[in-house]
């Protein structure tokens, strides 16, 4: 029987249904950078609208919103801070801070301290992950600790080289993080409530990406990267069912999967771009590559799907917008080059939303017949590693030490 997603994503949240004022996790409410309620006015302006901003403290890690309230999690000298405020305001309404001492590797100097994993919020709990693997859980209301768990005890690092940068996911009341260290970590799964441990896949350490769960051939799983592989694990009992070997020169495995159909895109460092297909037959799970493409290769841009075509930014020629054709892996078009180290992506629509570190938001047509900017702006004085937030016609943007909300019209 032909393997089916019935559904990319599985999210509970304390809502029944979301509105286009909640982005509750790492790249929106289905974990796949696509904004709905977009509605871009009928001629794009030449400059945003400032409607606030704040100081909040540094950080790569991206802003979530729930229920007119945004969630951060971000570093004030040596602690981590997480942080409520109204969203219509900046006002501040609870703050709770920790000790956490951070050395960071000459290599990410530039990306300092952290923290760089972003929250996630569900039935009334945020949980944040701190740079070197500090997980907590929080009442999203009042902002009391519900539970918090440090790993020192259980691996000899509790983040890998250069931090912790996965972001959690919660499903169906797990909350599911990698943990541990450079060959030594684990994928676990937590009682949201409580925080005690439900399962655990300890056969590799972890990598920088982000998973998604997904439901293949009846059975939910957790799909990431991990130091060293791509994994898919079942989501219930933490038993892997499936895995492909992917090791990159310095084990950078970043990008979150991207979900087309009943095929999954993978890319990093020396590996190109490429579709991989697991299914289930007579009982065993085998994986077949359906396509690969070498010409395309992603660091730590994470692509955004629109109908057959996937969008990204290539690591190659210094950072290259592409589009490509999901089905078959043809390059369709490429932009010039020396666009950027990374860019965040968002889907909105027709539009593209490509926030580059420069702080240049770049509004492109989502087509596949040629890379087309229609309007670009500077959304802060400082570089803008974290993922951008879309509500409505107005833009999250949090940059070195700031947040921000602009509007369109």
């Amino acid at each position: 029987m032909r393997t089916v997603i019935k559904a990319a994503i599985f999210l509970i949240l304390s809502a029944a249904t979301l509105s286009a004022q909640d982005w509750p996790q790492w790249r929106g409410p289905n974990r796949d950078g696509a904004v709905a309620g977009f509605s871009a006015p009928a001629a794009l302006p030449d400059s945003l609208k400032l409607k606030w901003r704040i100081e909040v403290g540094v950080g790569h890690s991206s802003p979530v919103v729930a229920g007119k309230r945004i969630y951060l999690h971000s570093r004030q000298g040596e602690q981590e801070v997480v942080s409520a405020f109204a969203l219509d305001t900046g006002k501040l309404l609870w703050k709770d801070a920790y000790g956490v001492e951070y050395k960071v590797d000459p290599a990410a100097a530039k990306h300092g301290k952290g923290p760089k994993s972003t929250p996630v919020i569900a039935n009334g709990r945020l949980v944040t992950l701190g740079i070197n693997g500090i997980l907590s859980c929080y009442d999203a209301a009042t902002g009391k600790v519900k539970w918090r768990s440090e790993f020192s005890k259980q691996f000899k690092k509790t983040s890998p080289d250069y931090g912790t940068a996965m972001s959690p996911v919660i499903d169906r009341r797990l909350v599911i993080a990698y943990l541990g260290g450079h060959n030594d970590g684990a994928l676990i799964a937590f009682d949201l409530e409580t925080g005690r441990e439900k399962w655990r896949w300890k056969d590799d350490g972890p990598g920088y990406a982000s998973p998604i769960v997904v439901e293949l051939s009846g059975i939910r799983q957790v799909i990431t990267l991990s130091q060293q592989n791509i994994i898919g694990v079942s989501a219930a009992s933490g038993e892997l069912l499936w895995k492909v070997p992917f090791k990159t020169e310095w084990d950078n495995s970043i990008m979150t999967p991207v979900a087309y159909k009943d095929a999954f895109i993978f890319s990093g460092d020396g590996k190109g771009t490429f579709a991989v297909k697991p299914s289930l037959r007579d009982g065993k799970w085998v994986v077949e590559t359906i396509w690969h493409n070498d010409k395309i290769e992603m660091y730590m841009n994470t692509p955004v799907m629109k109908g057959y075509y996937l969008f990204g930014m290539s690591a190659l020629r210094k950072g290259q917008f592409f589009c490509i054709d999901a089905r078959t892996g043809a390059t369709l078009w490429t932009s010039e080059g020396r666009e950027g180290d990374n860019a965040a992506i968002l889907v909105a629509g027709s539009l593209l939303l490509l926030l580059t570190e420069d702080a240049v938001m770049t509004l492109a047509r989502a087509t596949e017949n040629k890379y087309e900017v229609l309007k670009k702006y500077t959304v802060a004085q400082s570089p803008t590693w974290a993922h951008p937030v879309i509500l409505g016609n107005r833009l999250l943007i949090k940059d070195e030490a700031t947040l921000t909300l602009w509007s369109l019209n």
